[in-house]
């Protein structure tokens, strides 16, 4: 089996089995402040079980395609959406589970202006910017409880551009 992986553009339906697309694509859902504002309504998911949202800025080294993915993560207590605070596409990659592991990763190229949110237990790769500054906004579960797993791939993948 390939170790490879080409990163394929972020549709909202390639990525609804592991979250949801932020974007303002086509017409606001409703229209406020008299006229002069669009508003994208409820676009995420967000589940955050006994914690509260919170919101921290986060900012990640850039980096380059090809990429070696050897880890992913997930978050079983709460959802994590990733808002980036400039105009750059963004890495995302996403694994299905696969009896407590992740199966094979599926990477997306953003478009630099979506984000993403990962729904509660989806095996994700690391903040992944290609281009500084890599600065986001994340929505994610405040909380007592143990919200972060890890799995270390025995051989690692390969990501890359189509």
């Amino acid at each position: 089996m390939s170790r490879d992986i080409v990163a394929e553009p972020l549709t909202a339906e390639a990525f609804a089995p592991f979250g949801d697309v932020l974007e303002a694509a086509g017409a606001p859902d409703k229209v406020i402040n008299q006229g002069r504002c669009g508003r994208w309504h409820d676009l995420a998911r967000l589940d955050f079980g006994e914690g509260r949202a919170g919101i921290s800025l986060f900012e990640a080294e850039a980096r380059r395609l090809p990429l070696t993915l050897e880890m992913m993560e997930r978050h079983p207590l709460g959802a994590q959406a990733f808002l980036p605070m400039s105009a750059d596409p963004f890495l995302v990659v996403v694994a299905p589970d696969a009896g407590g592991a992740p199966g094979r990763p599926r990477a997306f190229l953003t478009s630099g202006a979506q984000g993403v949110n990962y729904l509660v237990g989806t095996w994700h790769g690391v903040l992944t910017p290609l281009a500084a500054p890599g600065r986001f906004a994340v929505v994610d579960r405040i909380g007592a409880g143990a919200n972060l797993e890890e799995h270390w791939f025995e051989a690692p993948w390969i990501i890359r551009t189509g």
